[in-house]
C-alpha cells in the first residue's frame, strides 16, 4: 500500500496549494473533496507564502551580486595592508623605523610576521590599526612609509568597511525574511495536511487504484516502499 508524504521543499509546498486549488475551482460545488474553509486558508497560505519565497529570493539574489564586488574590495584591502606591514617591516629591518615604533601599530610582539588578514574580522581589525599606527608616528615626526602610502591603504580600508557593512546588512536582511519563511512553513503544512486528508475522506469509497488517481488531482503525492509494486 503506498502511503502519503508531505512536500519537503518550499516549491513544491506551493505546488501542492495550487493544484488542489485549481483542482477545486474546476468542478461542480457538490463535488469538490475539500470544504469551503479548509480551501479559503489555503488560497490565503499559498499567496503570503509565495511571496515570502519570491520575496526572499529576490533579497539572496541581492547579496550575492554583493557579495561579488565585496570580494574584490577585500582582495585590495587585504593586499595592500599586507604589503605596507611588509614594507614597515623593511624599514625597521634596516634601521629606517625605530623597533619600538611598532607598538604604535600593534605589531610589536609579532616577531616582524605580518599577522593573519584572513577573515574580514582580522581585516578589519588591523586595518584600523595600521592607519592609526602610521598616523600617530607621523605625527610624532616621523618619516611617512611609501609604496604603498597610508593614503592610498587608508582609500582601500575605507571601501572594504563600507562594502563589509553593506554586506552585513544584506545578510541580516536575507536571514530574517528566511526566518519569516521557516516559521510559516508550518502553517502551509497544516493547510496541506488537512486537504489532503480531506481528499482521501472524500475518496475513501472508490477502489484503491481510482481512489488514488482522483487524490492525486488534488496534488496528493503517493510513495511506494522498497519492494513494492504498483497494482
Amino acid at each position: 500500500m503506498p502511503y502519503r508524504r508531505l512536500p519537503n521543499t518550499d516549491l513544491s509546498r506551493i505546488k501542492a496549494l495550487k493544484t488542489a486549488i485549481e483542482k477545486a475551482s474546476n468542478i461542480d460545488f457538490q463535488e469538490v473533496a475539500i470544504s469551503m474553509k479548509t480551501l479559503s486558508s489555503a488560497k490565503r497560505v499559498v499567496d503570503k507564502f509565495e511571496r515570502l519565497c519570491n520575496k526572499y529570493q529576490q533579497t539572496f539574489d541581492t547579496q550575492v551580486k554583493a557579495n561579488i564586488a565585496f570580494q574584490s574590495k577585500v582582495k585590495n584591502a587585504r593586499m595592500y595592508i599586507s604589503h605596507f606591514i611588509q614594507v614597515l617591516y623593511m624599514s625597521v629591518t634596516r634601521s629606517e623605523i625605530k623597533s619600538e615604533h611598532l607598538e604604535l601599530y600593534g605589531l610589536h610582539d609579532l616577531n616582524l610576521i605580518v599577522p593573519d588578514l584572513n577573515s574580514n574580522e582580522q581585516l578589519l581589525q588591523w586595518g584600523q590599526k595600521i592607519i592609526e599606527g602610521e598616523n600617530k608616528r607621523i605625527s610624532q615626526g616621523g618619516v611617512p612609509i611609501y609604496n604603498p602610502g597610508i593614503a592610498k591603504v587608508s582609500v582601500m580600508y575605507v571601501l572594504f568597511k563600507e562594502s563589509y557593512q553593506t554586506q552585513q546588512i544584506h545578510q541580516k536582511a536575507t536571514a530574517r525574511i528566511l526566518n519569516e519563511v521557516s516559521e510559516f512553513r508550518s502553517e502551509v503544512d497544516s493547510i496541506i495536511f488537512d486537504a489532503w486528508e480531506e481528499v482521501e475522506k472524500f475518496n475513501a469509497e472508490f477502489p484503491q487504484n481510482e481512489r488514488l488517481e482522483k487524490n492525486r488531482e488534488y496534488g496528493l503525492i503517493y510513495y511506494y516502499r522498497k519492494g513494492e509494486t504498483i497494482e
